[in-house]
């Protein structure tokens, strides 16, 4: 049971995903890191040694903190934080802990370079439909809270991933796009080792929307008329996104919580 100040890798495995997840900060030391380079989904690394230069930044949010072992390092840095005025708990356990469960793990090596400000960029193909919202929403939820999508005109996608330092996705010829029978959605759900049930659900689900294989799940035909909709209500390319990222938190909360409930009213038909 977790302690006070304290959570547990499965009760902050409940909050990665959702659109009001904690900040997830890993402190581990360098030999730590190089020992098992992969990350919990969403955390960012920072040094305890300049705490007292980063820890202002994260003022008013909630917070929690995984060292190595859920020790030292995790205690004194949630408690500095706290004192920035930071909502902040350490990972009970630490990284160890998160690793024994069976929790997902991201390799970091399979991330793209963050710019100077920490963020992923990210590039792609202007007017989405599904991939290319889906697969935002994915990062934003699982990878990057801050990460920066530029959609362009296709033809300069490659032009501006070489201008601005962005990653292209979802266009033909990068790692990031469709391989066989699997949509970039899936791919990055490979790549990132975020197999979980749910996503893996959610996954045949935008596979099928956007391959035009509906039968894959009753449910992508749904997705595959609202995602339209969406690309007709909204001419701003952001907005959309935005518009979309709360579609998807309904989705991926549908396929990890309320698969088997059913909606049956009214209950009797009438004589």
């Amino acid at each position: 049971m977790a302690g006070f100040n304290e959570v547990s890798p499965q009760q902050l495995s409940r909050l990665i995903g959702l659109p009001d997840q904690p900040v997830i900060l890993d402190v581990r030391v360098d030999v730590d890191m190089a020992d098992d380079p992969r990350g919990i989904p969403g955390s960012v690394h920072r040094s305890h040694k300049n705490i007292a230069d980063w820890a202002g930044a994260f003022a008013g949010q909630r917070v929690v903190v995984s060292c190595q072992k859920g020790l030292k390092l995790s205690q004194g840095a949630a408690a500095w934080l706290r004192h920035a005025g930071a909502a902040t708990e350490s990972l009970e356990g630490g990284f160890v802990a998160w690793r024994d469960a069976g929790l997902p793990l991201v390799p970091v090596a399979a991330l793209p370079p963050r710019d100077a400000h920490g963020r992923t960029i990210w590039v792609t193909r202007a007017r989405p439909k599904v991939d290319r919202i889906a697969c935002p929403w994915l990062i934003r939820r699982f990878i990057d809270a801050r990460a920066v999508f530029l959609f362009v005109a296709p033809a300069e996608v490659a032009a501006v991933a070489d201008r601005f330092g962005a990653t292209p996705f979802d266009i033909e010829g990068v790692p990031w796009s469709h391989r066989g029978p699997l949509c970039t959605f899936d791919v990055m759900l490979e790549e990132w080792g975020l197999q979980t049930p749910a996503l893996l659900h959610l996954a045949r689900i935008v596979r099928g929307a956007d391959t035009a294989e509906l039968d894959l799940a009753p449910e992508a035909a749904g997705l595959l008329a609202a995602s339209l909709g969406l690309s007709r209500m909204y001419r701003d390319d952001l907005a959309q996104l935005d518009a979309g990222c709360a579609m998807y938190d309904a989705f991926y909360r549908w396929c990890r919580d309320a698969t088997e409930e059913t909606h049956n009213w009214p209950a009797g038909k009438p004589a």
